[in-house]
């Protein structure tokens, strides 16, 4: 106790100004990160003397106060260990340890300077990577270019070492413990050492000159060390701007009380000090600036351009005296540009905390005036993150009214883009500055509630999208998380039930806020509105069920009085009836007994049955069957009961309309009546069975007797049918005992209607493309053709007692059934663009047919011998989306190891055999034909599937196309000798070199005795192939895999045009003789990183291209190649974003 009690003789001769800062070590020491590194190594003889006179003693004032129960000798067991520690092993793994260690360094360079400055930087040259052993050049005061020269040499050597990139566990923490040793340094020297214009001086003398090396590891550690003491000059300077303002109010009041005196003097020397010491910090920053950050800023390597423009951002927040000022601003506003997204983004974050402090707001002025064109094109940036980022830059700018209203018109058109980020963030800008308007100074007057106003300026903004159902729910998916008028249900209906609003709701208002309505509940309840990109099932946790499950219930209690009355004053509006009937599948039906509202819920139902039989689109009738579907299961007891006898009552009376319907026509009368009746029954089968038993045979009598009827009439006529025959076989497969009469029954109306749609194919072949067939008709009866022969597929009946039912088309009525299906599909675009409007359209399009004929080959319901390599061949022939079905059954074949060869060479051939019949009608230039790109396109596409480890695996495969392929272009040679160049080619490509070779002598050899030279136009297309193989085998290397159609590299969103260059604050941006940033090797490296992340397959033509000129091949064999590089590296440009000067 005496000891302890005792002040040590070390501690009591310490200057106070060293205690008080130890105390602050000691502080600090605990919130330092602890490395993990294990290597120890002695420092220098002149530290250890240092260390050998300093007794462990002395580091007992400044240990911190201890905790209860902490050993009393734990600071001097770590100042111990600082001693056998040096500097580089301190900053590599023991983070702690750093103020001790620095608080000790600071010590020995006050007693001997020269030794501790070598030991410093040999500590920073260690940081960088580089080991360098001549102490001696830095005692003897060498110059700083030999030393980095040395430096540079050994990175040419090799001798160097990558701690900031390392992954090694030890040094995982060094980026933040160098950072922290130069922040401890500069705070531990500002009362000596900092100003003393030697130490930090040649430090960064140093550390600029290696900032501007070639090495990278060099300019990366040099630019974070350059970086921070900037950050840490600040910090000490504002901490001196505090004591000279305190200085100066001292100074005011004792000029007051007395004009001179020794107070007075003391107070203006200090003050004079002070500011002196705030003047070289100053320029100690300004030198870092301009040796250091004007040519790391555009450095080739992106993170040590994000690293120069975040801390820009932090010295502009945090010392806006010297930083904020269009000098420093312009950097930012340049970066706006740069290519790489990471650089942008951080741009805009420095940026937005700028904006956020409203005292900055009036300097930055001319910088918005110069760049905000550039910070709104960003909102619609190809980086995601960034266009959010930039979104929320724009909305600081609405908000300080530095933006005129007619800038943000192109972002408005973003509410309804394809990533949910974008349009989320476009939906808070346009709910705080359109809605809420809390950027308006002067709010305008409208009456009502809050709610109520809200509401009518989202009605404002649906009106400038055009009556869209699905444009309108975008912009309400966009805004309904911010908007909580959004969710305020009753009034929503209070203002569409109010017959004397303030102000009357138009027919497309009252349109708008029904769609609203529907939209908001949904989301309420957890169902998505807009479709996801991905597809899949949204996963939601209990507490989240829970919330869904509480909106559900009060939307059922807000919405069960007033509910009938909005279905009986809109129930003739076939624009607003499906969005409000749908609402009830999202009710929590319970409540209508627990609340004793039973008669609201048979009113409702009596509402549904009317709206059923009002209406005969396809929208009305499919929500009204939705919600009387939902009514009758989700519904209880009583209820249930009456749900389920006015869905009964509803098929009665239905097939009495129906009944009556036919007998109209048989008469003679309109057809009207029987197509919308038809169409209320195909939505009820679409859901569940009803009995047509007593209308079978009158469906059949008019189909057969009534030949003229309407295409549209005819095909739901045969829909019906097939959906009856449909639920009949469910019901005898989920039988556990089948009667022969039921067995019978159904092979009956199964022949019957296989009689049927062969009537219509044999009529449809009849006729040329372009009748009246060649429609609508044409894709049900192909369509319903499909799905009869996948149902009675025979390998779903075989070896059962049902084996009767299987059935297996013959090859005539197959032929004759993709004959329609290609009627369809080669319909005009034209055409098919003015069906896109037609009810019913995803059921009656090019994709509905390609579906159905894909199916057949998926399910193995027909053989492939005919039909899968007809699909196949008109893989490229119709547009993205049947390209994509195509491609699909591709890859379903693929997994089943069927014949890929046989059928991808029958549907090669059947495209060329298109190709020559077009020839045949058109006098036009074979390669300039639209069938021959279409051939090369195929083959393209085709021999693309096989990428990757598909190559070595389907090798045989590829081969067996090749080979078969030559055999048949020689064939009456030279006649079809093009296709080796528009069918052949693309797969050889795929090969190894040593079957190239063969392949090679094979078609050699085939033309041995042949005078090629008597046809020199038909045998081109033989030496073009022979010369593509010589090409190929000379490059002796696997060729390069493409990605099928256009490379993309990102994920998300489309390109949509490139960023258009910033504006220039200053004409001085130019290149100029301070702003050389790296040398000439370097930009080479840069350019080649760039395309080797940029743009692979270009760089690999390159290395191909140069073995070509070792191997002397001719400049003609490279044309190709080349201009195809060409082309690639020009389009990859013009798609980027790019910056002058981002990357010098």
């Amino acid at each position: 106790m005496e000891g302890s009690a005792a002040p040590s003789e070390a501690s009591t001769r310490r200057p106070k100004r060293s205690r008080a800062q130890e105390q602050n070590t000691g502080k600090q020491l605990h919130q330092e990160k602890d490395g993990d590194g294990d290597n120890r190594a002695k420092i220098s003889d002149t530290s250890e003397q240092v260390n050998r006179e300093s007794s462990p003693d002395d580091f007992d004032e400044i240990r911190p106060k201890a905790k209860r129960g902490r050993p009393t000798d734990g600071t001097s067991g770590m100042a111990q260990k600082t001693s056998d520690q040096s500097l580089i092993e301190v900053v590599k793994g023991h983070g702690k340890l750093i103020p001790h260690v620095v608080k000790n360094w600071v010590e020995r360079y006050e007693t001997d300077s020269k030794p501790a400055m070598v030991e410093l930087l040999i500590m920073l040259f260690e940081a960088c990577g580089a080991k360098y052993y001549n102490k001696g050049d830095l005692l003897d005061e060498t110059d700083v270019d030999d030393v980095v020269v040395a430096l540079v040499n050994c990175a040419k050597r090799g001798e160097i070492e990558d701690y900031q990139n390392s992954k090694k566990k030890e040094v995982k923490n060094f980026k933040e413990n160098l950072e922290s040793f130069w922040d401890t340094l500069v705070r531990e020297c500002q009362h000596g050492p900092l100003f003393d214009q030697v130490l930090f001086d040649k430090c960064m003398d140093y550390i600029i000159a290696l900032s501007c090396t070639p090495p990278r590891v060099y300019r990366q550690v040099a630019s974070l060390m350059g970086l921070q003491l900037v950050t840490s000059y600040i910090t000490v300077a504002k901490m001196l701007g505090a004591q000279r303002e305190t200085t100066r109010r001292q100074l005011d009041a004792e000029k007051k009380k007395r004009a001179e005196g020794p107070r007075v003097e003391s107070l203006s020397k200090r003050f004079s000090t002070t500011h002196e010491k705030i003047t070289m910090l100053e320029e100690m920053m300004r030198k870092i600036f301009t040796g250091l950050f004007v040519h790391r800023y555009r450095d080739i390597d992106p993170t040590i351009r994000i690293s120069c423009i975040e801390s820009l951002g932090v010295w502009i927040l945090s010392y806006p005296s010297l930083f904020l000022q269009d000098l420093y601003l312009k950097y930012l506003g340049w970066t706006l540009n740069d290519k790489n997204a990471r650089v942008r983004k951080a741009s805009i974050t420095a940026l937005q905390n700028l904006y956020e402090v409203d005292d900055n707001v009036p300097t930055l002025g001319l910088f918005t005036e110069r760049f905000s064109g550039r910070m709104i094109e960003l909102a619609d940036d190809i980086d995601v993150s960034v266009a959010v980022c930039a979104i929320g830059l724009v909305k600081q700018l609405l908000r300080h009214q530095l933006l005129p209203e007619d800038d943000l018109a192109p972002l408005y058109d973003l509410l309804i883009d394809d990533p949910p980020e974008i349009r989320h963030a476009i939906g808070a800008l346009v709910y705080d500055h359109l809605i809420a308007q809390k950027f308006n100074s002067s709010q305008s007057g409208e009456s009502g509630s809050s709610s109520e106003v809200h509401l009518r300026r989202m009605l404002r903004i649906l009106e400038e999208f055009p009556q869209d159902p699905i444009l309108s729910i975008y912009v309400i998916d966009d805004v309904w998380e911010y908007m909580m008028a959004i969710k305020d249900w009753k009034c929503i209906i209070s203002m569409l039930l109010d017959e004397n609003p303030p102000v009357e709701l138009t027919d497309g208002d009252a349109t708008n806020l029904v769609r609203l309505l529907c939209a908001s509940v949904k989301k309420a309840v957890g169902e998505r509105i807009v479709p996801a990109t991905d597809n899949r099932k949204p996963y939601y946790n209990k507490a989240q069920k829970e919330i869904f499950e509480n909106n559900r219930r009060d939307i059922t209690v807000a919405t069960m009085k007033s509910y009938p009355l909005l279905l009986q004053k809109f129930i003739s509006d076939k624009a607003k009836v499906p969005s409000l009937i749908e609402i009830v599948l999202y009710m929590n039906l319970e409540f209508y007994s627990l609340k004793r509202q039973e008669q609201k819920f048979k009113n409702v139902l009596q509402l549904l049955e009317e709206a059923f039989f009002k209406h005969g689109d396809k929208e009305p009738l499919r929500s009204c069957v939705k919600a009387i579907n939902f009514c009758s299961t989700e519904s209880q007891g009583e209820l249930q009961d009456f749900a389920r006898n006015k869905l009964k009552e509803i098929e009665d009376e239905l097939i009495a309309k129906l009944r009556s319907a036919i007998k109209e026509v048989v008469d003679g009368g309109d057809e009207y009546s029987l197509l919308v009746n038809l169409k209320r029954l195909y939505e009820l089968q679409l859901s569940r069975s009803v009995p047509l038993e007593s209308l079978y045979e009158d469906i059949l009598m008019v189909l057969r007797n009534f030949r003229n009827l309407e295409d549209e009439v005819v095909g739901f006529l045969l829909l019906n049918l097939y959906m009856h025959l449909a639920w009949g076989l469910q019901s005898i497969i989920s039988k556990e005992t089948i009667s022969e009469a039921s067995l019978s029954s159904l092979l009956s109306k199964r022949n019957t209607l296989l009689d049927e749609l062969g009537y219509f194919l044999n009529s449809a072949t009849d006729y040329k493309e372009g009748n009246k067939h060649a429609s609508e008709l044409t894709c049900r009866v192909c369509c319903i053709f499909a799905e009869t022969w996948f149902l009675f597929r025979r390998e779903n009946f075989s070896k059962t007692k049902l084996e009767r039912l299987g059935y297996q088309p013959g090859a005539d009525a197959l032929q004759k059934f993709w004959e329609l299906c290609q009627q369809q599909l080669n319909k005009s675009d034209e055409t098919e663009d003015e069906d896109m409007n037609r009810e019913y359209v995803e059921e009656t399009n090019r994709d509905a047919v390609m579906i159905a004929a894909a199916k057949l080959i998926a399910n193995d319901v027909v053989p492939k011998e005919y039909l899968a390599s007809e699909i196949v061949s008109h893989y490229v022939m119709h547009g993205a989306s049947v390209a994509e079905i195509v491609k699909h059954l591709i890859t379903v074949l693929k997994k089943k190891d069927d014949d890929l060869a046989g059928i991808f060479l029958e549907a090669l051939k059947k495209a060329y055999h298109r190709h020559v019949l077009e020839l045949s009608r058109n006098e036009k230039i074979a390669s300039d034909s639209k069938s021959f790109s279409g051939c090369k396109d195929l083959a393209a596409q085709l021999s693309g599937t096989f990428i990757g480890a598909a190559r070595n695996k389907h090798r045989l495969d590829i081969l067996k196309i090749v080979r078969d392929g030559v055999d048949y272009a020689f064939v009456d040679a030279p006649k079809q000798l093009a296709f080796l160049e528009v069918g052949v080619l693309p797969f050889v490509a795929k090969l190894p070199a040593s079957d190239v070779l063969d392949i090679m002598k094979d078609v050699q050899r085939r033309t041995e005795n042949v005078n090629t030279d008597e046809d020199p136009s038909g045998w081109r297309p033989y030496n073009i192939f022979i010369d593509c193989l010589r090409e190929k085998y000379a490059k002796n290397e696997g060729f390069q895999d493409e990605k099928e159609g256009t490379p993309v590299r990102r994920r998300g969103r489309p390109r949509k045009r490139p960023n258009m260059p910033g504006k220039k604050l200053f004409e001085e941006h130019g290149s100029s003789d301070g702003e050389e940033s790296i040398s000439a090797s370097e930009q080479d490296e840069g350019k080649q990183e760039e395309e080797e992340d940029e743009d692979a397959p270009l760089i690999h033509s390159i290395r191909a291209s140069s073995k070509l000129r070792s191997l002397g091949a001719s400049r003609e064999e490279n044309k190709g190649q080349t201009r195809t590089g060409s082309s690639s590296k020009a389009t990859d440009n013009i798609s980027a974003s790019r910056t002058s000067g981002a990357s010098s």
